[in-house]
């Protein structure tokens, strides 16, 4: 072996080092696993509106974000957030940023991972909204399912199963009857009051609101005094579109976009109040 010349050994060794360095990720390649950074949401937020940013996004030469919506209401389409003004450009980076950005629903029993930038539409038509109790000075809120149960059985609240498509016969008296929806467990307020001596009555499906699914329908007839009265015959009336209510207690009958009106011969009973034999019919759309 000469003199200078490298061992085996050493040379195995340099290989050995080397490779490892070549292996060796860069710090911008290396991952941490096991390991999650918070991301503070409000850095998704429009500088306008303040809420979470929208496709398409926007962004200022001092990095300030802008909905399109919003942009459009700025004057001239500049940034108000700086000293002289400046223009916007499109951030598609951004736009990948928010659509990718998930955040839990926040109602007890919904699951579902939304993008932060939905989550105001997606909670407010969620079934699992909460609801509130209807009776006064009770401060129970649950979703829809947990809430008829409630009302059944802390309040007696009367509640009728139905089947969807189906008639049912039911005599109604109170202000207050509860329809519980066969299948989907959906709750249904079956809402009575008086207009001057006839008696109003609709119908509103206890949830979000803003809940466009599933759809409902609803009939009702109701059924006069047998012959030989002379206001012997029926009534009908059909809802197909019912409204939706996460506060069942501020429902007035009075005030719902249509109801069907019962004329004081249809009524029976010598007291107050007064009851009417209805035929319901609840369609699932």
């Amino acid at each position: 072996m000469n003199r200078g010349s490298t061992s085996p050994v050493e040379n195995a060794g340099d290989r050995s080092a080397k490779k490892a360095r070549v292996d060796r990720p860069s710090s911008g390649q290396a991952k941490r696993a096991g390991r999650v950074a918070a991301l503070n949401m409000s850095l998704l937020n429009c500088t306008v509106c303040c809420g979470p940013c929208k496709p398409p996004i926007f962004q200022c030469n001092d990095r300030h974000l802008a909905c399109g919506r919003c942009l459009a209401k700025l004057p001239g389409e500049q940034c108000q957030k700086c000293e002289h003004g400046a223009g916007f450009s499109p951030c598609p980076i951004m736009d990948d940023i928010v659509s990718l950005a998930k955040v839990e629903c926040s109602h007890d029993g919904c699951k579902s991972s939304v993008p932060y930038h939905e989550l105001d539409d997606h909670e407010s038509a969620c079934p699992h909204s909460p609801c509130y109790c209807m009776q006064p000075g009770c401060g129970f809120v649950g979703p829809p399912q947990v809430l008829l149960g409630h009302l059944a059985a802390l309040h007696s609240v009367p509640v009728h199963t139905v089947r969807y498509g189906k008639v049912h016969r039911l005599r109604v008296s109170a202000p207050r009857f509860l329809l519980h929806g066969e299948g989907d467990d959906s709750a249904f307020l079956l809402a009575v009051g008086m207009l001057g001596t006839a008696m109003v009555v609709s119908a509103v499906c206890i949830r979000a609101g803003a809940s466009l699914w599933p759809r409902y329908a609803v009939k009702l007839l109701a059924n006069g005094p047998p012959p030989p009265s002379s206001a012997a015959g029926r009534i009908k009336w059909e809802l197909e579109a019912v409204t939706s209510s996460t506060r069942p207690d501020e429902v007035v009958v009075e005030e719902l976009p249509s109801f069907l009106t019962v004329p004081p011969a249809y009524l029976v009973g010598s007291g107050a109040p007064k009851a009417v034999t209805l035929d319901i019919r609840v369609d699932k759309m």
